[in-house]
Formats: structure tokens, sequence, C-alpha cells
């Protein structure tokens, strides 16, 4: 099976679940919900989501391993390893604020060659494949062209338990506030990596990320002609758990804002 094949059938797995995820928002039991651990949340949606899609992609690639959010599956494949995050945006969901969506990324040895974010509430399937481009709904999407921060809306996630590194993250904030036409805050890495990918953003930068937060919407970006690195420029961003992702005009701006200790 080609990855071309593998892809088509991994966007209908993010579909199916994405399904089954707006039909249980419209009755969501409170009640039901967990704590992982300081304001990190979960719930039975998460989980039953994440061990439909497990399933499924089994089938699609049986020798691949997973790395898994809620820890359906943790097995480890010899060449091929899938990235699950199976409901970014848990807290807007319980929340019932509607941008939320099923992030799957393919990884093969050190690099990820396929991704699909499937945005739940608007229906939108963002997917890429190594050195084929970006879509969306099967149109071709591309970063934007803002040529620098003072023309850019800049994307970005507030952090909601590793407070260690909040005044230099203040900072940015403060910093880029000036310099900028705004920042949001969305609620969903993907969401955000995506929304790059498509120029609705023109950079992103976020801290205590996982890979499964990641995985797809970057090699989105990068397949539509963006830029993705750590904090230190450089390429550990899948596991380093801190990203910059930008249309590349403004990357350099963008790093620039960074505390020099922090970049070490």
């Amino acid at each position: 099976m080609d990855l071309s094949e593998i892809l088509d059938k991994t966007k209908k797995v993010a579909i199916e679940a994405g399904a089954f995820i707006r039909k249980e928002s419209q009755f969501f039991d409170l009640k039901r919900l967990e704590y992982k651990g300081l304001n990190d949340l979960v719930s039975y949606v998460d989980k039953e989501a994440e061990k439909m899609i497990v399933e499924n992609l089994s089938k699609i690639l049986p020798e691949a391993g997973f790395i898994t959010e809620e820890g359906t599956d943790s097995t480890v494949g010899l060449d091929y390893t899938w990235i699950i995050d199976p409901l970014d945006g848990t807290t807007n969901f319980i929340h019932g604020f509607p941008l939320f969506c099923v992030s799957i990324g393919l990884q093969k040895g050190d690099e990820i060659v396929l991704g699909v974010v499937y945005e739940i509430n608007f229906h939108e399937c963002f997917y890429a494949l190594k050195g084929q481009g970006a879509f969306c709904n099967d149109t071709p999407i591309k970063v934007s062209s803002a040529p620098d921060l003072a023309s850019s809306l800049i994307a970005t996630g507030f952090p909601y338990s590793a407070f260690d590194q909040i005044d230099w993250y203040l900072g940015v904030l403060k910093s880029l506030m000036k310099q900028t036409h705004g920042l949001r805050r969305l609620g969903s890495a993907a969401i955000d990596l995506c929304y790059v990918a498509c120029g609705r953003a023109d950079g992103y930068f976020e801290y205590n990320l996982n890979s499964y937060d990641v995985a797809a919407g970057a090699l989105i970006v990068q397949e539509a002609g963006g830029t993705v690195t750590d904090f230190s420029k450089g390429k550990n961003y899948i596991y380093g758990r801190e990203i910059i992702a930008s249309n590349g005009h403004i990357h350099e701006q963008l790093w620039n804002e960074f505390p020099t200790a922090e970049k070490g």
C-alpha cells in the first residue's frame, strides 16, 4: 500500500472519529470528566475516540507502532509509528467552545511523512504527504505572504500547568502585542498549525507540548510552504516540547522575540 492510499484511508478514520465526537458533544456529561493533572482534562469521549482510531489504523498499517495521548496503544513499530491526538482541544470541547479536532501523524524512521487534522465543527480536513503539498478539503493551501511582524496575526497557546517559564512567556506576549495585528489563543495546537498553513495566521509558538499535539500539523505547515523549528531554531519540535511555526518570511523576527537564555 502506498502513502497516497494510506492517506485516503486515514482521512476517513479521522472523519469517522470526528463524527462520533460531534455527536457526543451534544449530550456531554460533565460528571464523566477526569483530570490527568493540573488543568489537564480528559473525557470518555477522548478515550473512546482513540480506541476507534487505533483499531481502524491498525487495519491500514498492521506493522506500525503507536504514540497515543490516552495510552490506548504504545506498541513500538519497526519502521512506521502513528502519532495520535484523538481530541485536540479537550477543554474547548467540554465547554462547548467550537474549535477541536482529531490529529493523526505518521512517522517513518525519524521523519513525519503524513499528517491529517480534522476540525470537527467546521468540517475542515487538513492533510499533507511529505513532498506533495498541503490541502484542506481537497483544495491546495499555502501560507500567507505577510512580510513582517507588523503585518502579522500570531497564534499561541497559554500554559495551563507548566508555569515555571511564565515570566519570559508573558514578556514575549507583551512585545508581540505591540508589534503585530494581534494574538490569538485558539486552544488547539493542531488547529493553530493548520491555520498557519492556510494563511489565517502568519505565525504560531508554544511550549510544553507533546508529539501528538504537533506531529500532523507541523508537516502540514511545511508542505504549505512554511517554516517550523524549535525555540533554538533547530529540528527538535516534535519531541522537544516547543515549537515555532510561520510563513517563513517572519520566522527570524518571531524567533528573535525569545529571550536568549531560553534558546540554549
